[in-house]
């Protein structure tokens, strides 16, 4: 007889500030770090656990980070008539041990960015910049995004205008712009002199 217990699944869901996503945080870590689903195919490639919830006909996106997932639904739906189904559906998933994410997702998408450039090549002088505000998103701006179910990520810097990725709950968010606009450029700008505005762009 078999007398090793599993710790029972614990799941609550949290309001973001986006009334499209939903945040559903759990007791297990399901990806030290940051993984965005918005298309089949990358989930197809990468998420096991991204492409299940993906067949349920009201989840547009999903968002990993640690031990959460924020779901972003199709219009069309309420939270009211499919937040209990979706609650027990990730519940059972992470209950039967489903694989959240695939190892070396994390390595691949940064030689995406990698190669892509994010943007950008910079001289010496636009590089350093380019830490400074990358340093500022991660010390100060990250955590509390995170906090509301989101993330967001530096793109690029020309010109003075610095154009980040919103993830998660962030992405098409109503409120994401008052937030770039009042907090984040108003930081940004006052603690690196050099920008002048901040943009976002989805992915």
């Amino acid at each position: 007889m078999d007398t090793k217990k599993v710790a029972p699944v614990m799941l609550y869901t949290e309001q973001t500030p986006n009334p499209e996503t939903l945040k559903f945080v759990t007791n297990k870590m399901l990806y030290p770090g940051t993984a965005e689903f918005r298309d089949e195919d990358l989930a197809k490639e990468w998420s096991p656990f991204a492409v299940a919830l993906m067949s349920l006909p009201y989840v547009k996106s999903v968002y990993f980070s640690n031990n959460f997932v924020t779901i972003s639904k199709e219009i069309n739906y309420d939270w009211a008539d499919i937040m209990l189904q979706a609650k027990e559906f990730i519940k059972s998933y992470i209950q039967d041990g489903g694989v959240v994410v695939k190892e070396g997702f994390a390595e691949a998408m940064q030689k995406l960015e990698d190669d892509h450039g994010y943007g950008y090549q910079y001289d010496e002088a636009t590089g350093n910049i380019v830490k400074k505000i990358k340093d500022i998103l991660d010390k100060y701006v990250k955590p509390a995004v995170q906090n509301d179910g989101g993330n967001i990520t530096f793109k690029s810097f020309d010109n003075g205008v610095v154009t980040v990725i919103m993830q998660g709950s962030c992405a098409g968010c109503p409120s994401s712009t008052a937030t770039l606009k009042g907090s984040i450029e108003t930081m940004l700008s006052r603690m690196v002199p050099e920008v002048k505005e901040v943009v976002a762009e989805a992915e």
